[in-house]
């Protein structure tokens, strides 16, 4: 796996695997920050939680504006946009209009 290099190619028992992936996902779905989500969990956009953390992150970049706008010299600054639709692999696009 991309970020858990401790990931095993295999594992000795169903046992083992169950405990290693239950620690896993809990990780991946609850604690690791997407950048195709925004960099927001899935567990925040599955629970439709992202509107108010995406509104308090824009919250606090207008404090970091406000205290030091030398450092945004391009334009205020905004939060990573969620897109409508996130895919591992992406169907194809004849699917996505039948």
């Amino acid at each position: 796996m991309k970020y858990r290099p401790e990931f095993p190619q295999r594992f000795q028992s169903f046992a083992e695997g169950r405990g290693f992936c239950d620690d896993f996902f809990t990780w991946y779905n609850d604690h690791q920050h997407h950048g195709g989500l925004a960099m927001l969990t899935p567990t925040i956009v599955h629970h439709g939680r992202a509107p108010a953390v995406l509104n308090q992150r824009q919250l606090v970049l207008d404090v970091a504006f406000k205290r030091h706008p030398e450092r945004f010299v391009l334009q205020h600054p905004r939060p990573l946009q969620l897109q409508p639709a996130a895919y591992i692999n992406p169907p194809e696009y004849d699917s996505l209009i039948s």
